[in-house]
């Protein structure tokens, strides 16, 4: 069972007797250090900071994960600091996990959030593919 844990970080497990989660970029279960402070950041989609969305999947999980990395910045926060993301993705397809596991790795190392993925039909705006939501323990 893989577990990590201190006073001041959150606890990832991934029980053995479960499918191991981490090579598709995720934790089973995060625990939140009592008394922290938590965070909740709106969903993050691919725009870029004047508000363009490239038409490519992959530009836009990129863009969306570095505009999380901004709200996390403005937070204080580090990536290690998410204790779950939830992630909705339009027209879902097995074709689009390889860049959502490869952009989750690349963000978080070994410190894979809990998650979820939700396929939906569409997001506020029409051009949107893909949109990341988190939840952040800020102490």
């Amino acid at each position: 069972m893989a577990v990590s844990h201190s006073a001041s970080e959150l606890t990832r497990l991934n029980p053995p007797t479960l499918y191991d989660p981490t090579p598709n970029g995720y934790s089973t279960a995060v625990i939140v250090p009592a008394g922290a402070r938590i965070a909740y950041i709106s969903g993050q989609g691919g725009q870029d900071s004047r508000g363009g969305l490239s038409p490519d999947f992959g530009v836009q999980v990129r863009q969306a994960y570095a505009n999380l990395g901004a709200a996390l910045a403005a937070l204080g926060a580090k990536p290690a600091q998410v204790a779950k993301l939830t992630t909705f993705v339009v027209d879902h397809d097995m074709s689009k996990l390889g860049v959502l596991t490869e952009t989750v790795h690349a963000m978080f190392g070994p410190t894979l959030p809990a998650q979820t993925l939700v396929p939906v039909p569409k997001l506020a705006i029409d051009p949107m593919l893909f949109e990341v939501e988190a939840v952040v323990v800020l102490d």
